[in-house]
């Protein structure tokens, strides 16, 4: 039992090499397109919702409200429903936590990459989706989150240590980016229909002294922030200069 227990510690601490510099461009470039590219966003987005709902969920229940359950839709939309005081620090915490949840993962996720922690970060992944799926209430949210752990679990069991790197850059940057682009989508969206809405924002709104717009440039900052240090934890720019490595790759 001892011998199993320290081949799983050696498999989880385990600390890869950083890829090629054209790797490490490959990705950043994947998830930009997956973000930016609406065919291809309509499909990474779902990414973003399951973290979304996830930081929606975590954030309940580390404010000691009842999590009933969590539902995602095709529309790549969801909704995390909780039991509790429907004002005050704990429903604000809650809501607040959704639009910021993609980017705080992603940076945690850059952080881990970063320090060749890629293994590690894989199997967190995978337990924070078997955990995430116990308070699935739909089937679609259900085979969302079944997928998107069946495609993590291949790359961490049978994936080479090449497949496991591509993973851990393209996921930590889909999140850091498409983390940014739901709240300009929000903003453009309450700038259409004059500042009315049922979003985290204007619920935040209504249960604190700051108008939604106000959430709103806050999220932005908070998201746009954890992109751009998230990418600097990715890229060693003490290690070689950008404008080499692409001058490298191409």
């Amino acid at each position: 039992m001892e011998e199993i227990l320290d081949t799983v510690i050696d498999h989880l601490t385990r600390i890869q090499q950083a890829p090629p510099a054209g790797v490490m461009l490959a990705c950043l470039a994947a998830a930009a397109a997956m973000v930016l590219y609406t065919p291809l966003w309509r499909w990474s987005r779902a990414l973003v919702t399951i973290a979304h709902e996830g930081g929606h969920a975590l954030m309940a229940v580390l404010m000691r409200r009842r999590l009933t359950g969590i539902r995602l839709h095709a529309d790549t939309s969801g909704l995390t429903f909780s039991r509790g005081k429907p004002t005050g620090f704990g429903a604000a915490m809650t809501l607040l936590a959704g639009y910021i949840a993609p980017a705080a993962l992603g940076l945690g996720a850059a952080a881990l990459t970063g320090a060749g922690r890629i293994v590690a970060l894989l199997w967190i992944t995978l337990v924070a989706l078997a955990i995430m799926l116990v308070f699935i209430r739909n089937w679609y949210g259900a085979l969302a989150l079944l997928a998107v752990g069946a495609g993590v679990f291949l790359a961490t069991w049978y994936g080479t240590a090449i497949v496991q790197t591509v993973a851990a850059y393209l996921g930590a940057w889909l999140l850091l980016f498409g983390s940014v682009k739901p709240v300009l989508e929000l903003a453009g969206r309450r700038r259409r229909r004059g500042g009315s809405g049922a979003s985290d924002a204007d619920q935040l709104a209504g249960i604190t002294p700051l108008p939604a717009g106000a959430w709103v440039f806050l999220f932005s900052l908070a998201t746009i922030a954890a992109a751009a240090y998230g990418t600097w934890l990715l890229l060693p720019f003490e290690d070689w200069d950008l404008f080499s490595a692409l001058a490298a790759s191409s």
